[in-house]
């Protein structure tokens, strides 16, 4: 009788932690589409966030990436049509989810006065419009890999 007790003692012990693993969360069925591709995939940050980043800033030189810590830097890049100024764009991917406020972008410029780059102001909006870019290219790809 012990040992059928110690038996049933067991079983209940792996069993109902088990048993808090199903398939519901708050009472509402989990949708596989509904995993996040990054907690799929080997590098630290969102993926679709990584990849949207690389696919915006695909036309300046890159100078450094980090998939683990969610970080690209691009190298000076002069725009043929204005050769005077020239931007350089860090991107930094702050999560795994995605999310608007997952993703910063900050960028620097300079401008060509005699021979000399000399540091000039960035526009907010600049930065604001690459974080909208790849934030929806993110989006982009997200509904394209649930599509099928």
């Amino acid at each position: 009788m012990i040992r059928s007790l110690r038996t049933a003692l067991m079983v209940a012990a792996i069993a109902l932690p088990l048993a808090a693993c199903g398939g519901r969360s708050g009472g509402k069925a989990v949708a596989q589409s509904d995993l996040a591709a990054s907690k799929v995939t080997t590098i630290g940050v969102n993926s679709y966030l990584w990849r949207a980043s690389l696919d915006t800033l695909s036309f300046m030189p890159l100078l450094q990436t980090d998939s683990n810590g969610g970080v690209i830097v691009t190298d000076w890049y002069v725009n043929p049509q204005v050769p005077t100024e020239r931007m350089k764009v860090t991107v930094s991917i702050l999560d795994q989810d995605l999310r608007a406020d997952a993703v910063r972008v900050a960028a620097l410029r300079e401008v060509n006065r005699g021979g000399q780059w000399v540091s000039a102001p960035v526009a907010a909006s600049t930065t604001q419009k690459l974080e909208d870019v790849i934030l929806t290219r993110a989006r982009d790809l997200r509904r394209a890999s649930i599509a099928g």
